[in-house]
C-alpha cells in the first residue's frame, strides 16, 4: 500500500516508481500498550486523539489471544479461546484490544485482521516504520453486541501478511491481542445483545476481494424462525491500484495518465435474496504509506489503524428471514475497479417469547445507484492535458416491514437519503502532474418503530467531508517533488425519540488535516522516498451526548514530531468518559 508519483507513469517521463519507503524508527521487538511516551512532545511515535472504549467500574477479566506474535510472512496466526471462568457473564462491556509494534527499517503499511470463529473482530492497517526506534500503537473495539460469540470455547486467527528479507524490506511487525470482559451489576446492567453473530464470508479465509470481475459475494443462511430484528456490520478496504479510489477518473481517460478508472464513486450495497436491502458509504481511508508517508508521522489519518464498521438496519426483512427458508445475503462494492477487501457480520436478535414469528416486507424503493458523470478531462498522446470531472449520486428510499411477535405486531420503516459528490481537477504536463478533490458523502437515515401504540425513532446522520490536493514536479536532477495537503473528517450525529420527544442525542467528530512536501529520489531502478520538509498535521476528536458524557482531544505535529496535546477544550465541564 503506497502512492507512486504519476509523473513516473507519463509517456514523457521515465519508468514507474518502485517504492515509497517508510521513514524509520525504534528497536524493541515486543508490542507495547500506549503510554505517556506516545504523547511526549518531540516524539514521532504513533499518536491518535481517538478515545478508549468507555469501561464500567465493575469486576473484569481479560483473555489473551496472542502474545507478542511476530508477523513476517503471510501465514495466519491461530489461537484458541476459553471463556473466563472468573467472569462468566452477563457482561456489561466486552472490548477487543490490540497492541502493535514495528521494528525500525523499511516496510510497507500492512493490513491486519483478527477473526474469532470466522467473525471479524478487528480490521485496520499498520504504521510504516520509523528510522531510529520501534514504533508502537494501541487499538480498541467495542464488541459488546457480539457477546454471544464469547460464551463458548472458540478458535480464531490473526491475518497480517508481511514480507521481510525481500526487495529491501526489513521490518517485522508484532502484535498482542486480548479481549476484556466486564461483569454486569445493578448500575451497569448487561445490554441486549445479538443472539447470533454470523460471518460473511464464512469460509475460514477472511475477507473477500471484490473487483470488476467479482462484483459481489454472497452467504446463504438457514436462520431461526423467530427473528425480531437484524443488522449487518460492513467493512470495505480499498487496495491495489484503487487504494486511493477517490482519485480515480472516468475510464475513458484514466489509462492515459495511469490512474484507476470507473470514476471516483464507490459504495457498498447490501441485498437479501437479490433484493436491495441497504447502503453503506465507504470512508476515504488513507494508510500510513498513502499519497506521501511523511503526512502521517506521527499522526495517522482518520481510522487508519482501526477501521470503524458501518451498521445497516435490516429489521424490515425480519419477517421474511423468519419464514424457515434459506436466505442469501449479498455484499457489493458498486463501481469497484480493481480490489476492495470486503467482509460483513450479520447480527440477529430473536423473540425469546416465541418459537415462530410471522411477517412481511411491505415496501422497498431502494434501487442501485445511478451516478451522474460530467467530465471535460482530456489528454493528448503524450499524457498532457487535464480538466475537471464531477461524479454525483443521490438515492432516497424507504424500506418497511413488520413482524408479529410474542408482544404484538412491530412495524419498522427505514427512510434513507444518500448523497455523494466528488469534484476533481487534474493537470498533466511534461514536468508536472496534480490532482485536487473536494468530496462529500452523507447518509441521513431515520428508523421508525411502532410497537403496539408506542412510536420510537432513531436518526443516524453520517458525513465524510474530504479534501485532497497534490502536485508533483519533475526537478532538473531527475527527482520528483510533491506538495500535498489532506483533510479528512468523520462526523456522526444520532438522535433517539420516544413519542416524538428526544430522549438521547450524541455527536462525534474526528478530523485530521495534514500537509507535507516530499521528494522522490531517482535511481537506475525507479524512485525511492527521500527527505520531506514542512510537514504539519492536526487531529481533533470530539464526542458529547445528552447524558453528560464528553471527550475532547487535539494533537498537533510539525516536522514529523508531536508538538501539542490539548484535552477537554470542547468539554465545558471537563472530560467525562
Amino acid at each position: 500500500m503506497r502512492f507512486c508519483p504519476r509523473l513516473a507513469q507519463s509517456a514523457t517521463i521515465a519508468s514507474t516508481v518502485l517504492l515509497a519507503l517508510g521513514l524509520a524508527g525504534p528497536t524493541s521487538s515486543s508490542a507495547q500498550s500506549t503510554t505517556s511516551n506516545q504523547f511526549s512532545i518531540g516524539s514521532s511515535l504513533e499518536a491518535t486523539a481517538d478515545p478508549p472504549v468507555p469501561r464500567p467500574h465493575t469486576k473484569h477479566c481479560e483473555v489473551t489471544l496472542l502474545t507478542d506474535k511476530a508477523f513476517a510472512d503471510f501465514n495466519n496466526k491461530n489461537f484458541s479461546f476459553t471463556p473466563p471462568a472468573d467472569c462468566p457473564g452477563p457482561w456489561s462491556k466486552v472490548i477487543f484490544t490490540g497492541d502493535f509494534s514495528i521494528q525500525p527499517g523499511v516496510q510497507f503499511d500492512r493490513t491486519g485482521l483478527v477473526f474469532f470463529g470466522n467473525v471479524n473482530i478487528y480490521f485496520g492497517t499498520t504504521a510504516e516504520p520509523l528510522q531510529s526506534q520501534t514504533d508502537t500503537w494501541h487499538v480498541e473495539r467495542d464488541l459488546t453486541d457480539y457477546s454471544s460469540l464469547f460464551k463458548t470455547p472458540q478458535t480464531g486467527f490473526a491475518s497480517l501478511g508481511n514480507i521481510v528479507g525481500v526487495d529491501g524490506l526489513t521490518s517485522t511487525i508484532f502484535g498482542t491481542f486480548k479481549i476484556e470482559f466486564y461483569q454486569a451489576d445493578f448500575i451497569n446492567p448487561a445490554p441486549r445483545t445479538a443472539d447470533l453473530v454470523l460471518p460473511l464470508p464464512d469460509n475460514g479465509n477472511g475477507a473477500v476481494g471484490l473487483n470488476n470481475t467479482t462484483p459481489e459475494f454472497t452467504q446463504t443462511f438457514t436462520l431461526p424462525k423467530n427473528i425480531e430484528s437484524a443488522y449487518i456490520d460492513v467493512l470495505a478496504e480499498s487496495q491495489s491500484s484503487e487504494e486511493q479510489w477517490f482519485l480515480c477518473l472516468p475510464s475513458n481517460v484514466a489509462s492515459d495518465v495511469g490512474v484507476c478508472g470507473n470514476t471516483a464513486f464507490r459504495q457498498v450495497n447490501i441485498s437479501i435474496d437479490g433484493k436491495p436491502a441497504g447502503v453503506a458509504p465507504i470512508f476515504p481511508w488513507i494508510y500510513t504509506g498513502g499519497v506521501d508517508p511523511g503526512l502521517w508521522i506521527p499522526i495517522p489519518g482518520v481510522q487508519t489503524l482501526n477501521f470503524l464498521p458501518y451498521r445497516v438496519d435490516l429489521t424490515p426483512f425480519a419477517g421474511v428471514l423468519s419464514n424457515g427458508q434459506q436466505h442469501t445475503v449479498g455484499v457489493t462494492v458498486f463501481n469497484a475497479f480493481n480490489f476492495f477487501s470486503t467482509l460483513a457480520t450479520l447480527l440477529v436478535y430473536q423473540d425469546h417469547g416465541s418459537n415462530q414469528v410471522t411477517g412481511a416486507l411491505t415496501e422497498d424503493t431502494l434501487t442501485d445507484p445511478d451516478p451522474a458523470v460530467v467530465s471535460n478531462v482530456a489528454f493528448d498522446s503524450h499524457g498532457n492535458g487535464g480538466g475537471t470531472a464531477t461524479v454525483t449520486s443521490k438515492q432516497n428510499f424507504t424500506i418497511a416491514g413488520f413482524v408479529n411477535t410474542s408482544h404484538g405486531r412491530v412495524n419498522t420503516k427505514v427512510d434513507g437519503n444518500v448523497n455523494f459528490s466528488n469534484v476533481q481537477t487534474v493537470t498533466s504536463t511534461a514536468n508536472t502532474f496534480g490532482q485536487g478533490v473536494v468530496q462529500t458523502s452523507t447518509v441521513n437515515q431515520k428508523t421508525t418503530t411502532q410497537d403496539g401504540f408506542l412510536f420510537t425513532t432513531k436518526e443516524n446522520d453520517v458525513s465524510y467531508p474530504f479534501n485532497i490536493n497534490y502536485l508533483e514536479t519533475l526537478e532538473s536532477n531527475g527527482d520528483i517533488g510533491q506538495v500535498t495537503t489532506v483533510d479528512q473528517n468523520f462526523q456522526r450525529n444520532e438522535t433517539d425519540t420516544l413519542e416524538g420527544f428526544p430522549i438521547f442525542r450524541s455527536s462525534v467528530s474526528n478530523e485530521v488535516s495534514s500537509g507535507d512536501t516530499a521528494t522522490f529520489v531517482a535511481s537506475p531502478t525507479g524512485f525511492s522516498l527521500g527527505p520531506n520538509s514542512g510537514q504539519s498535521s492536526k487531529q481533533t476528536y470530539v464526542y458529547h451526548d445528552t447524558l453528560g458524557n464528553c471527550y475532547s482531544r487535539t494533537l498537533t505535529a510539525a516536522n514529523n514530531k508531536l508538538t501539542g496535546v490539548k484535552d477537554g477544550a470542547s468539554c465545558p465541564h471537563g472530560i467525562r468518559w
